[in-house]
């Protein structure tokens, strides 16, 4: 067998149904969204994203599972017009909030999913989609960006299929196998014809930083899902027998950022 024999996209999609991490709903991210209210957009991973972008000649961007404009808030200063896709409605009044706070008059969204139809989404020069890309068909939800691209697209993935937290999954005895790698989508997009690049972002996982166990058990179960009286027990006792590793929560989180070029592809 060689590697233009190999269906990557059916791998992701059979390694994606057999993840035991559950796709959160749009009302779970309407809460958290809430949460994050006034809650400023700068950090380090949207300096490090921002860096990697090439904007030359952009002038439209479409953010996809954009949050509350984590990317698209950050670089519409330098556009004219940029559009925030998400399925939480709370999302992107939070980023409609931002981008008045920044006084852009620049900034529409659009109350869409990955598994909408996208025939009314506008056609922009770049299409991102930061941290938003567990989706079912790795396939559908590239050919969905691209279609929507005149010029590049930029995706950040999870690296080895953990939030930065394999040890806490090995404690709550969930997700073994992991989720979909990046080198999927990298595989895939080559079999679309694309040549893409890669470059990683490493930050401190999710998990990190908790100034109380309570507070680390609120984050394991936003991470994982409802938890068992026995997976919190479990916790407890992981969080206490080590200071030092209970700060770290797990490891540290590390995205490949994967981009290519839409007006470029080789035929």
């Amino acid at each position: 067998m060689l590697i233009h024999d190999v269906d990557f996209a059916q791998m992701y999609r059979d390694h994606m149904r057999q993840s035991d991490r559950a796709a959160k709903t749009a009302s779970s991210w309407d809460a958290r969204a809430k949460e994050l209210k006034g809650k400023p957009l700068q950090s380090e991973y949207a300096s490090q994203f921002v860096a990697h972008m090439d904007l030359t000649d952009a002038h439209t961007l479409l953010d996809v599972g954009c949050g509350t404009g984590t990317i698209g808030i950050t670089v519409a200063p330098h556009l004219q017009q940029v559009y925030g896709l998400d399925y939480s409605a709370e999302m992107l009044a939070r980023m409609q909030e931002h981008a008045v706070e920044a006084g852009l008059t620049t900034v529409a969204t659009l109350n869409k999913s990955w598994y909408d139809d996208w025939s009314d989404v506008p056609v922009c020069d770049i299409v991102v989609a930061s941290r938003s890309s567990l989706v079912a068909d790795m396939q559908d939800a590239l050919q969905k960006m691209t279609s929507k691209a005149t010029k590049r697209c930029y995706m950040t993935h999870l690296v080895d299929g953990h939030f930065g937290d394999a040890a806490i999954a090995d404690v709550l005895g969930k997700q073994k196998r992991g989720l979909p790698d990046y080198i999927y989508i990298v595989n895939i997009l080559f079999s679309m014809g694309f040549h893409p690049r890669i470059d990683y972002l490493c930050f401190p996982g999710r998990l990190a930083g908790t100034k109380s166990v309570e507070e680390f058990i609120g984050k394991v179960e936003w991470t994982f899902g409802e938890l068992t009286t026995q997976q919190v027990n479990a916790l407890q006792e992981w969080y206490a027998e080590d200071d030092e590793r209970a700060q770290q929560g797990g490891g540290d989180t590390r995205w490949a950022m994967i981009s290519w070029d839409v007006d470029k592809v080789g035929r």
